[in-house]
Formats: C-alpha cells, sequence, structure tokens
C-alpha cells in the first residue's frame, strides 16, 4: 500500500503540532513563514494564518508538495527520544553558542560604527546561554531523570515550568530574528559576520526544533496522565 500524501485542503484543521508531527520537512515551510508551531502548536493552520494575516492556501499547497510520512529514524520510545533530545540539542546549544557569543563580541568590536550592527547581540546571546543553561541542567536533572525513573506521570506541574520557561526562549529567537534581520548579513558584511549570522540561523532552527520535540511530542505524554507509560 503506498503512503498517503494529504491535498492541499487537508490542512487547514489540523493543528500546527499534529502537522509537524506527521510530516517533519513542513517544518521548513511553517518557519518560512514565520508560523510558530513550536510555542503554538495547539493552533490550527487556519487559525495560525488568520492570527498572523497569511493567505492559507499557498501555505496549504507549499505543505501539500513537500509533505512526506514521517521519519522513521526519529525515536519513538520515550528513554530514546530523550536521549535524541539531550544529545543532538541539548550538547549542541552549549557546544555551539560561547563561539556565537565570542563571533559577536569581534563584530561588535571591529564594526562598532556600522549602521547594521544589531546592538545588544552578544548582550542577548549571553542572557540566552545563561537561560538555556539553567533549563536545560533543569530538564536533565529533574524532568528526564524522574521520567526515566517511572514517575513521569506525577510531574506535570514541573513540566509545565518547562513549556513556560520555552515561552521566554521562543521570545528570544524573535528578538534575535528582529535584531539580525532574519540573520541577513549587509552586502559589506565581512567573513566573520557571515559566519555569525549563518551559526545563529542553525541555532534558531535547532532551538525550534527541540522546543517542538518537548512541547509537542515529549511533554503531552505526561501532561495526559496514562496516556503512555513513562517507563519507555
Amino acid at each position: 500500500m503506498q503512503d498517503f500524501l494529504p491535498g492541499p485542503a487537508s490542512f487547514s484543521s489540523r493543528t500546527l503540532a499534529e502537522i509537524v508531527r506527521s510530516f517533519p520537512s513542513a517544518a521548513a515551510v511553517l518557519r518560512s513563514h514565520r508560523i510558530d508551531f513550536c510555542c503554538r502548536g495547539d493552533l490550527t493552520l487556519s487559525e495560525a494564518a488568520r492570527h498572523s494575516n497569511l493567505i492559507l492556501p499557498q501555505i496549504e499547497t507549499e505543505l501539500a508538495a513537500i509533505a512526506q510520512p514521517a521519519s522513521r529514524q526519529m525515536p519513538t520510545m520515550t528513554r530514546d527520544l530523550i536521549d535524541h533530545i539531550t544529545e543532538r540539542y541539548h550538547e549542541t546549544h552549549r557546544r555551539e553558542l560561547p563561539g556565537l557569543i565570542d563571533l559577536a563580541l569581534k563584530i561588535e568590536a571591529v564594526h562598532g560604527g556600522h549602521q547594521a550592527l544589531p546592538a545588544g547581540l552578544s548582550r542577548l546571546l549571553q542572557t540566552m546561554r545563561l537561560e538555556l543553561e539553567m533549563h536545560m541542567c533543569k530538564e536533565e536533572h529533574i524532568v528526564f531523570a524522574l521520567i526515566k525513573e517511572g514517575e513521569g506521570p506525577l510531574i506535570g506541574s514541573t513540566i509545565e515550568m518547562m513549556m513556560l520557561d520555552h515561552e521566554s526562549h521562543g521570545a528570544m529567537l524573535r528578538q534575535l530574528e528582529t535584531l539580525t534581520a532574519g540573520c541577513m548579513p549587509p552586502a559589506d558584511a565581512c567573513r566573520s559576520w557571515h559566519a555569525l549570522y549563518a551559526g545563529l540561523r542553525k541555532l534558531i532552527d535547532d532551538l525550534v526544533d527541540h522546543i517542538h520535540l518537548e512541547n509537542n511530542i515529549l511533554f503531552p505524554r505526561f501532561l495526559n496522565r496514562g496516556l503512555e507509560a513513562a517507563s519507555r
């Protein structure tokens, strides 16, 4: 039997979280339209388009063109998914953010008078690094640890706190996009400036995917008690 590929009209009533969960390649389309599917995943595509004054049929057509069955490489078992999040996202953020901060400081020092210089970029990145590290430590040593010990259904309030942190992270990502004009360097930007913005683009994409996996796939398993065994 062939995998079903949806037509354009089949997306409008589906939530953003469901669309990306079923068709991971849809994430790029939603991001291109500045649709927040990580922190607003409970909205339907129709609602999200209406709130942002977007053209719904155009988005539906783009989604239908790229929609593919969900990747079989993404872990589905809870313990494996936690390990994937920790290794793929937590450790990546820890590894890459210090270098981005150093690049931002360099650009600010060398191009201090440039009209396109994003004021306060290094300070924002330092704040993001601090808040992300605190958040990831809480997840690893409290939330993830309790889930792996079989206590997942008992930590709903803690998970809700993590999701509130995600709201703050999403606000910082929007501020980062605004400061950098969508990570588009000016025409006369040096190589370091280009490298910084390429790294920031990756950081944004990684953090959006990271929040989506937790908000829309991992955490709902334990916010809805009994939906799935915590010992998986």
